[in-house]
């Protein structure tokens, strides 16, 4: 979505507007009013969009013009609207908002928030001496520029001595460092993806991907994950073969949202498949080192590879800490240059200091990784069971890692569900963000970073309000139609 939406495609983001929280019912405008903020603060709808006309989606959405009229007066005395005579109307950010831990924007008196919409840990008890031991080693560097456009070396060895501890010999020479796994994909798709080309994905998918996708104006077709299986493998391999994209983006290892590890045998598969039609696969590791249970990863993907058409992607947000901007290239050598020339016309280089954080939590991350792991199996349980005794209709398959429960909702209320939710204090990802086009309305993630007590007060509220939206929309109902 670019510089304008169409009155049939806010009509589809929009979904089921009008079910909204309350023993009373809201006006029909102030409902369309919220739920297009709503879209607004998920980030389905970007700022600086030009929204349709007022007969337009009141066509599109089969309701009176006067009711669309109220609605942008209600954006526009909020701050999330400007609209100018004969030019339209554009989204906008309010001046009582910031952009949140998400990249999303949010009110400013929201910091006492149950952030269930980002999936991400605090920083780990050994960052703090971590950053004073890479202080003490950052003499070293200060006589030089400070430039290094492929990442210093000792952290590109301590990355590619993990790698091969994994099964995957791995050199220097093939490891670029990045300034974050987004920054990562980003590079990736500069340099392999030319405006316009086709990708595939799997949905649901990780949103800042598709973003990042948009963005190069790629055409997107998809595959859909099964909530409780995962991957089916034919039409997985079917959709390589019949659409020939020229990239994948994978997410194999506890995929976001859903949690699924994908088989060795299918990994094998898919990068054959993927060489006999020409597509390059973007691998996302991001979380693979968060197993849970005593299960054990297949090997990674790239390791099926003999024609160098697999690039992995990686980095320190998830096991370690988000604040530590440190991701990773895993591809050839000649990939990893390619992928450096590209780079200098972005950003440079990752700072040097943050990647000497990153080489000593490395050198550190059997045991941090270890107390990552018991730390998120306990909040993971904590969330099942909160779940299983509040909210008993909803089904969730138990993931073995990663950091986030994909649950499939009791019925097409996810967006109605985050609006709510805001209202008593906790923040939720609807399920239509890991998607296209307003779909995945029955499925809500829930990530179990946050401890376990605050995890339970979340779901307490959550429950409450989900009971709410079945009185709003009986009340709806019962309600005579007026004729004029």
């Amino acid at each position: 979505m670019t510089g304008q939406v169409r009155g049939v495609q806010l009509a589809r983001l929009l979904g089921q507007w009008h079910a909204l929280p309350g023993r009373r019912r809201s006006p029909d405008y102030a409902a369309l009013a919220g739920s297009v903020r709503g879209l607004l603060a998920d980030g389905r709808l970007p700022l600086g969009v030009r929204l349709p006309a007022e007969r337009e989606l009141a066509e599109a959405l089969r309701i009176s013009r006067t009711t669309v009229t109220a609605a942008y007066r209600q954006l526009r005395e909020s701050g999330h609207l400007a609209s100018r005579r004969g030019a339209g109307s554009w989204t906008m950010l309010p001046g009582n908002h910031r952009v949140a831990s998400t990249g999303l924007w949010t009110p400013l008196d929201d910091r006492e928030m149950l952030d269930l919409g980002v999936a991400a840990l605090a920083a780990p008890p050994q960052l703090l001496s971590a950053a004073r031991a890479a202080a003490e080693d950052l003499p070293r560097y200060l006589s030089g520029a400070g430039y290094h456009p492929t990442g210093i070396i000792e952290l590109r060895e301590a990355v590619a001595d993990a790698y091969s501890a994994r099964g995957l010999p791995t050199s220097a020479d093939q490891i670029m460092v990045t300034s974050g796994t987004q920054h990562a994909l980003d590079l990736v798709l500069r340099l392999a993806l030319a405006p316009g080309g086709t990708v595939l994905v799997e949905s649901p998918t990780y949103p800042n991907a598709l973003a990042a996708l948009a963005g190069r104006r790629a055409r997107i077709t998809t595959h859909g994950l099964a909530a409780d299986a995962g991957w089916e493998p034919d039409l997985l391999l079917g959709s390589l073969r019949q659409t020939r994209p020229k990239l994948a983006y994978l997410i194999p290892e506890f995929q976001n949202p859903t949690g699924h590890l994908m088989p060795a045998a299918l990994r094998e598969r898919v990068v054959a498949a993927a060489h006999a039609v020409g597509t390059d696969l973007v691998i996302d590791e991001s979380f693979v080192d968060l197993s849970m249970d005593g299960t054990e990863p297949p090997p990674p993907v790239a390791t099926y590879d003999r024609h160098s058409r697999v690039i992995s992607i990686g980095g320190m947000s998830k096991p370690y800490w988000g604040g530590l901007r440190i991701g990773w290239v895993r591809a050839s050598a000649p990939q990893v240059q390619r992928l450096a020339a590209v780079r200098v016309g972005v950003d440079m280089a990752s700072p040097v200091l943050d990647q000497l954080v990153a080489v000593h939590l490395l050198a550190d991350a059997e045991a941090i990784v270890a107390d990552r792991r018991v730390q998120l199996a306990v909040q993971r349980d904590a969330l099942l069971g909160a779940l299983a005794h509040q909210l008993p209709e909803w089904r969730v398959t138990v993931p073995r890692g990663g950091v986030t429960l994909w649950a499939e909702l009791d019925g097409p209320v996810s967006s109605a569900l985050a609006r709510a939710a805001e209202e008593v204090g906790v923040r939720l990802a609807p399920g239509p963000r890991f998607g296209l086009d307003g779909t995945l309305e029955r499925f809500l993630r829930l990530p179990f970073t946050l401890p376990a007590a605050d995890l339970v007060e979340a779901v307490g509220r959550i429950a409450a309000i989900r009971y709410d939206l079945d009185r709003a929309a009986r009340q709806r109902w019962r309600e005579p139609a007026v004729i004029a």
